[in-house]
């Protein structure tokens, strides 16, 4: 049995005003409503996103309440865009590499890393393959800083993608047993 993953957005802090209740993905939610400035996540994990289209900042969340996520977070913007991130059972793989490309040195993952310098002698990771499962990469070591939702595919050039001057020094596997 699968569990269902929901979201519910409020147009103001503390879960007041209008509010829009979503169980997927939403690309942009100015349809369904003007603003957003405090959630609360029902079941399931969910990456939010201050630009429509998955774009600009992002912050992951599980279950619980943010009555306030702006000045928790330091934004200076209200959510715009929002990802279900799907439950993985099974093994989880991914490709790091130093450059862009597929470029340079190369490690293959299947398990948590808190520090890509100390484990792999990487100073840099450029682009990666996700093979199977879903990651979160983080641009300090010991899973800290600004972190990009990483579900399977290739991403090329992490520059192409909007992250510009951010470095991945750390990568957690997204599973059922996460804090």
């Amino acid at each position: 049995m699968s569990v269902v993953s929901q979201i519910i957005f409020y147009e103001d802090r503390n879960f007041q005003g209008r509010h829009y209740e979503c169980m997927s993905d939403c690309s942009d939610m100015s349809s369904y409503m003007s603003r957003c400035h405090s959630c609360r996540v029902e079941s399931g994990y969910f990456m939010v996103y201050d630009r429509t289209n998955y774009m600009g900042n992002q912050y992951f969340m599980r279950r619980g309440e943010y009555s306030d996520y702006m000045s928790m977070w330091g934004w200076r913007d209200c959510i715009r865009s929002c990802r279900m991130i799907p439950m993985h059972r099974g093994q989880f793989r991914m490709r790091i590499y130093e450059r862009e490309n597929f470029g340079g040195q190369m490690h293959e993952m299947m398990d948590d890393c808190d520090n890509i310098m100390d484990r792999y002698r990487m100073n840099d990771c450029m682009s990666c393959n996700v093979m199977d499962g879903h990651w979160m990469m983080y641009e300090q070591p010991n899973y800290r800083g600004r972190m990009m939702y990483m579900r399977p595919g290739e991403y090329r050039n992490f520059r192409d993608m909007g992250w510009s001057g951010m470095r991945f020094m750390s990568m957690r596997r997204i599973m059922d047993s996460m804090m």
